[in-house]
């Protein structure tokens, strides 16, 4: 119920603080965006001849830095950009935000929370459905391409340094934003109720980045993370921020909600109380994650189980606001078992730290190939570029959500493993309880024949 101060949205309680953007805030930023991008775009296009952007990128900024008569003065100005690290980068504070400790909990939470739960944002949505990249058959190679990029980021920190994989990727995925941005604004021109403009804003504005940015940081350290049992401390939290704030430089997205921890939650809760607004696409977009997931590895997940992650990490009220069915007791009792793994793993870690290391170690590289690998992921590095092309004829088709399930749980993956932390941690509580029980019996036993002996000794005084 609503106070003069706090409030629920979406299952999560506000309390707003002067730290937290009004609407008119917002409606400032929905009307920026990266102008440098596309005048790059201007700049590269004309002689690009189906050249890598990030190459030809680098190459115009460098002769432009030797003459400027015969370089582009878009591309150098973006050059010299993001090679300003900005004062309030700590490298060290970088490298520790990459947090490995985290990493399996963190992409469960990018998945079902960040890009399904951000389907909820309905602006954001009608950029995405005119794209095409969230249809049934693309949906899961789209959500392994943003994970590339992410573990790219977070590969090591030469990787996020300029140069790096991780910088490279970023500024790929920052010219192609700027693509998606220029072409449905092209599209606009010649047919003006192709995107609403008006409402929605310019397509990828500064808003919907932050809002990206956001969903990828502090949303997983104040919502997903806590909501699978594991609590980052203070320090985690603000390096895995600072990690994101850089990204975002990177990205030419506004830095300051991301300055502190504080500061990048009250973002967060701004944007679930004002932009979360599900539509009829946000619907579609939703199921087809779903849809596109199911039975498919790394996971070979089930789709209830599915619904049923979805719905531990997102919460009901939303879920059902995204037109997703329920999950059943069965897999709300596994999706508990996997939080038990997750919780085992971490905090185990956090005892015996030579043996998280050496685990941290074999993550990393264990990820990457799920991700990128041919049995399980891409089948190669994606090279971000523009695939996912609007058009008029284009729409997202919408898929067929089927709740049921004939495969034996010892074939569907993650759904087994949680099972056997289940019936793990339920044998470990059931001998705990049985030895407790047994001790206090023996005590029990134990005091009775003392107070015995004292009544003997008694009478016999």
């Amino acid at each position: 119920m609503k106070s003069a101060k706090s409030y629920k949205v979406w299952g999560w309680t506000i309390t707003r603080t002067s730290l937290h953007p009004t609407r008119e805030d917002f409606e400032q930023l929905r009307a920026n965006y990266d102008t440098l991008s596309d005048l790059v775009l201007d700049e590269l296009e004309p002689f690009r001849n189906g050249r890598d952007l990030y190459d030809l990128l680098k190459e115009e900024a460098e002769r432009y830095e030797k003459d400027g008569r015969h370089g582009c003065d878009a591309a150098w100005r973006m050059w010299a950009q993001v090679h300003q690290i900005p004062g309030w980068v700590n490298w060290e504070q970088i490298a520790r935000g990459q947090l490995p400790r985290y990493s399996v909990s963190v992409f469960m939470g990018l998945c079902f929370l960040s890009l399904l739960g951000g389907m909820g944002a309905n602006r954001i949505v009608e950029t995405l459905a005119k794209t095409g990249g969230f249809s049934p058959k693309s949906a899961r190679r789209r959500m392994f391409e943003t994970t590339q990029h992410i573990l790219q980021c977070c590969q090591n920190l030469e990787s996020i340094k300029p140069g790096g994989q991780g910088f490279r990727a970023t500024l790929k995925v920052r010219l192609l934003h700027a693509q998606v941005r220029r072409r449905i604004l092209n599209l606009v021109n010649l047919k003006p109720e192709y995107f609403d403009v008006e409402t929605n804003g310019i397509p990828i504005n500064d808003l919907d980045s932050i809002a990206t940015i956001i969903s990828f940081s502090a949303s997983l350290m104040f919502m997903s993370l806590p909501r699978q049992g594991l609590y980052p401390t203070s320090q985690e939290i603000a390096d895995y921020l600072a990690l994101w704030r850089l990204v975002a430089h990177y990205m030419g997205v506004p830095t300051n909600p991301l300055a502190t921890p504080a500061v990048a939650k009250a973002y967060m809760e701004s944007l679930w109380e004002y932009e979360i607004n599900p539509s009829p696409k946000s619907q579609i977009l939703s199921r087809n994650i779903i849809v596109s997931l199911t039975g498919q590895p790394p996971l070979y997940t089930s789709a209830d189980y599915l619904v049923a992650q979805a719905r531990w990490l997102v919460g009901d009220e939303l879920c059902n606001a995204l037109g997703l069915p329920g999950a059943s007791f069965q897999s709300k009792l596994l999706m508990g078992g996997q939080c038990l793994i997750f919780c085992f793993y971490v905090y185990s870690g956090k005892i015996v730290r030579r043996w998280e290391r050496s685990r941290i170690e074999r993550l990393k590289k264990v990820w990457y190939q799920v991700i990128v690998g041919k049995r399980t992921g891409l089948g190669e590095e994606t090279d971000f570029e523009f695939k996912y092309i609007p058009s008029f004829v284009l729409a997202t088709d919408e898929g067929k959500l089927d709740m049921k399930e004939t495969r034996p749980i010892a074939e569907r993956g993650w759904e087994h493993r949680s099972l056997c932390a289940l019936i793990v941690t339920t044998i470990i509580l059931a001998l705990v309880l049985t030895l407790t029980i047994r001790a206090i019996e023996k005590i029990l036993a134990n005091s009775s024949l003392v107070v015995t002996v004292l009544r003997q000794n008694l009478k016999s005084i």
